[in-house]
């Protein structure tokens, strides 16, 4: 079997991570949900109706992450204001709400943040989920929001780079010293708490952010990328694998629209909607297992049936064939929190 990265365990400071290590392990493929649980073609935002016992649902079931998304602004060119709330407040809410998911952003728009600020927010959520929070970050594609923040979107991607830099000193290191280009600087006189609950705090980059796969690899823990080809997929891991090499494992995954037909053997059909029967879909994540994909994020968005049916139905039928992270999988220590 195929991995993103050479065949080694999880570092050992991620390895500690209860998010994290729940989300990827080498060789093996886990599902998750890109916030809100809920169904809503029709309207550029959802009800959130219920959604406390929908987190609790999925929780509950096994999936293995629910991820938050950025939005800062309703601009109707683009139609889906995600969640609707700011991320990093409902990751503090559903701190409170679950037990043993990660809860992850899909992703943080970094350059419209204060990096410390953010580090400061992201540590907190860490500590209330008990380790099992991943920070997701990106660039956003949204150049409209850019002047509202008085920012430039032409250098968005350095402005990333930078202040992720900024981010893992602040987070990771204990009085850091540190000078950024475009925020500020740490002299060794403050010191940020609280830290994260592991030795450090997972990121991810979701998307490009404008960097090189070789960049990615190097500074980031995983890639969850947008899926728009699934023909594509073995070419897009075997570059990440190439970018990787040397390294420890290093998880590729993506996210993705869908819409769960009630056939299960309806094949899937062509566009940027993965709408299939759930036959077909064992058999194709059963192949991007094979291929390298670590992990899928399924966005509800385009979905036609109600969210809870369509969650039973994959709780169901398809974790089985893919244990990890699955209740009947754990064992009665791991589905404790601290």
């Amino acid at each position: 079997m195929n991995s993103t990265c050479p065949l080694t365990a999880l570092p050992p400071e991620l390895a500690e991570h209860r998010g994290y290590a729940r989300i990827f392990q080498r060789g093996q493929l886990t599902f998750g949900f890109i916030a809100p649980l809920e169904s809503y073609p029709d309207t550029p935002w959802p009800t959130l109706a219920d959604h406390q016992n929908m987190a609790r649902k999925v929780d509950e079931a096994g999936f293995s992450a629910i991820w938050l998304r950025d939005v800062p602004f309703y601009d109707p060119n683009f139609g889906d204001l995600g969640q609707l709330l700011d991320p990093l407040v409902y990751a503090g809410y559903l701190a409170a709400v679950t037990k043993h998911i990660a809860i992850g952003t899909a992703g943080i728009v970094l350059p419209l943040r204060d990096p410390l600020i953010l580090a400061k927010q992201a540590t907190s959520i860490d500590q209330l989920l008990g380790g099992r929070f991943i920070l997701g970050l990106a660039t956003g594609d949204r150049a409209s929001e850019y002047p509202a923040f008085g920012r430039d979107f032409d250098n968005r991607a350095e402005r990333f780079r930078d202040a992720l830099a900024m981010l893992r000193v602040a987070t990771e290191q204990t009085w850091p010293m540190h000078a950024s280009r475009f925020y500020g600087q740490l002299d060794g006189s403050l010191d940020l708490l609280p830290k994260p609950r592991a030795a450090r705090l997972p990121t991810l980059v979701i998307g490009m952010a404008g960097q090189s796969m070789e960049w990615i690899a190097n500074h980031a823990d995983g890639v969850l990328w947008y899926l728009t080809d699934p023909a594509r997929i073995p070419d897009i891991v075997n570059q990440w694998r190439a970018a990787c090499a040397g390294m420890r494992f290093k998880p590729y995954g993506y996210g993705t629209f869908f819409d769960l037909d009630r056939d299960p053997n309806l094949p899937l059909q062509p566009g940027r909607v993965m709408r299939a029967g759930r036959n077909t879909l064992i058999d194709l994540w059963r192949r991007q297992q094979d291929q390298g994909v670590c992990h899928v994020a399924l966005n509800f968005k385009p979905q036609r049936r109600p969210a809870a049916e369509v969650i039973d139905e994959l709780g169901e039928y398809v974790l089985p064939h893919f244990p990890i992270g699955h209740p009947a999988s754990l064992a009665p220590a791991q589905m404790e929190a601290p």
